[in-house]
């Protein structure tokens, strides 16, 4: 009888009698698994009915550069747009990215929580990319980066700033 400080093991019937390491049989069914996988069709997508199609999503964890404001664009529909920024490198030579958004939110609880979140609020977000080019006041045709959110989450909101101090 195995006591509690001993590993974990099952007996696999199928084929003997003779217990069987859980680790060792579970990376083996797994191996065996991903090899079914590898051989399938680079066409064939699981769970899914729909022809594949070429996509573009850019995932960021950065804190918000402004308050979310509500835009109209040209042909009226609203466009919440906000700025998130990214930082990277060490402390003394740090660099920030910087990234405008826009989000088709609709009217209610969603858009509310957009429009709630404020200047430093700590954010994961997810958002389809695509580059787009238009002419600048000079005449010279510039790329940019658009993306429209498909996903935002809080992960830290900003403290409260007190007299005397900056809020971070």
């Amino acid at each position: 009888m195995p006591n509690a400080a001993s590993s974990c093991q099952f007996v696999d019937v199928t084929r003997s009698a003779q217990p069987v390491d859980y680790e060792t049989s579970l990376m083996s069914s797994l191996l065996t698994s991903s090899r079914r996988i590898a051989a399938a069709s680079p066409l064939t997508r699981g769970f899914s009915t729909t022809r594949p199609s070429q996509l573009a999503r850019l995932t960021l964890v950065g804190r918000l550069g402004t308050d979310p404001e509500i835009n109209e664009s040209s042909k009226g529909t609203q466009v919440i747009k906000y700025v998130i920024g990214t930082s990277y490198g060490p402390k003394e030579n740090r660099q920030t990215s910087w990234f405008r958004v826009a989000s088709f939110a609709p009217e209610g609880p969603q858009r509310d929580y957009i429009m709630g979140l404020q200047k430093g609020t700590l954010v994961y977000f997810e958002g389809d990319a695509t580059m787009r080019t238009y002419e600048d006041k000079e005449g010279q045709t510039q790329s940019a980066l658009s993306l429209v959110q498909t996903k935002v989450e809080v992960l830290k909101r900003p403290v409260p700033k007190t007299d005397g101090e900056e809020q971070q």
